[in-house]
């Protein structure tokens, strides 16, 4: 039996392929793995329908020249990278190498495939909440009409988020605020997990904000996926405090924004936003200022042209007003004095009583018939077991003192 070297076999399998592979073939894949350096190596995956299980897999290899004029192409038609996860649509070779074993040359990309599937991807997450019933949640919480406590979820190097906070402390309107800021990461593949956290210690101490404040600021279109993240919308749609997402670009609306309170296009509109908020608030509470003013004000000459009605007719009502108050004062002042005098009597009866009793009481008669009067740092002594010895004792006697100590 013939036997062949492990190059001559690779050799038959390379030209195999070649003769019974001519083409390019158009290929639906999704990417596993990415390394665009210089030239962009890829690894293409199919899963079977529950997304576990592995159907098929190869390596892809887009040269350097191809992948410049594809990247930018596919950017500029998606507003997005290539990136782990996605599903594409490429136009590709079979080719076989007899070191590094079979792989696929990609020559073209089709963006509406990719596109295709985000848009499919999104619909089902959007369909998802809806499900939930959770879709408009947070848009029915009622927002403080003055929300000065804000939360806000950025990142801290962010330009972004020195332009929210420049524009809310420099208002026109000297307005005062308090902001705190929660980092996460506003871009890659952690932004789902960092910006859930942020909220997580948010709703931690939910009491001391009015509002939460999710601003990106700026970056790449492409980095938006992220924010199509069921996971990141269930969270801001059953956040307890309303959530203001400035994440995207004003044409653009990721699921995150269709959940939200209020969506706006950049940072310093989410400052402008809530500026604007308490405007409204402090217009309001002076116009009602101004009616109140103006209540009291009518109210005020009402009471002043009553008043000067009432004084005309004083003259006279005080005339039959007085002749009726003498009569009950000479009335009163009878029975005052008949009163006074039984008091007084009655008042000095009790006093010749009370001076007897305390005549009777007179410490000074009470020693004289006697008795005498024991004390021990300025304090009565009553039961000698309070006393110890070397103690000094002063005992009253009813002519003069005794000076003692306890032995």
């Amino acid at each position: 039996m013939k036997s062949y070297t492990l190059l001559e076999l690779n050799s038959f399998v390379k030209g195999a392929l070649r003769s019974a592979l001519p083409d390019a073939y158009w290929v639906q894949a999704e990417i596993s793995s990415i390394n665009p350096s210089g030239h962009c190596y890829l690894e293409l995956v199919q899963k079977d329908e529950s997304g576990r299980t592995f159907l098929a897999k190869a390596k892809a290899n887009i040269w350097r020249n191809t992948w410049i004029v594809l990247k930018a192409k596919f950017e500029r038609a998606t507003g997005q990278t290539l990136a782990v996860g996605m599903k594409v649509m490429i136009l590709a070779s079979v080719t076989f190498h007899e070191l590094y074993g079979y792989s696929l040359v990609v020559n073209d990309i089709d963006p509406t495939y990719t596109m295709g599937d985000m848009a499919r991807r999104r619909r089902e997450i959007i369909e998802r909440l809806k499900a939930d019933g959770v879709i408009d949640q947070n848009r029915s919480l009622e927002l403080s009409p003055v929300p000065q406590r804000i939360a806000v979820v950025s990142s801290a190097t962010a330009a972004g988020y020195g332009d929210f906070c420049n524009q809310l402390e420099g208002n026109m309107y000297g307005f005062v605020f308090y902001h705190r800021l929660f980092p996460a990461l506003m871009q890659g593949d952690q932004v789902e997990s960092s910006v859930i956290s942020a909220l997580d210690e948010i709703a931690a101490r939910r009491d001391s904000f009015d509002v939460v404040v999710i601003i990106r600021g700026g970056g790449a279109v492409s980095e938006l996926s992220y924010f199509d993240s069921y996971d990141l919308a269930s969270n801001i749609a059953n956040f307890p405090l309303p959530v203001i997402t400035g994440i995207g670009h004003e044409r653009d609306d990721t699921v995150c924004d269709l959940v939200s309170y209020e969506k706006v296009k950049t940072p310093t509109a989410a400052a402008e936003f809530l500026i604007n908020r308490v405007y409204v608030a402090a217009m309001a509470l002076e116009e009602q200022a101004r009616r109140l003013g103006e209540s009291v004000s009518g109210r005020m000459t009402r009471e002043n042209q009553r008043i000067q009605l009432l004084s005309q007719k004083l003259p006279s009502l005080f005339t039959v007003l007085k002749v009726r108050q003498e009569g009950i004062l000479e009335t009163s002042l009878k029975r005052i004095q008949v009163g006074l005098k039984n008091m007084f009597t009655g008042q000095n009866h009790r006093l010749e009583l009370m001076e007897k009793s305390l005549e009777a009481a007179d410490p000074a008669l009470i020693l004289k018939r006697g008795f005498s009067l024991t004390s021990c740092n300025g304090r009565v002594v009553r039961d000698a077991g309070d006393l110890k010895p070397g103690d000094l004792l002063v005992t009253m006697l009813g002519n003069g003192k005794v000076e003692s100590e306890v032995k």
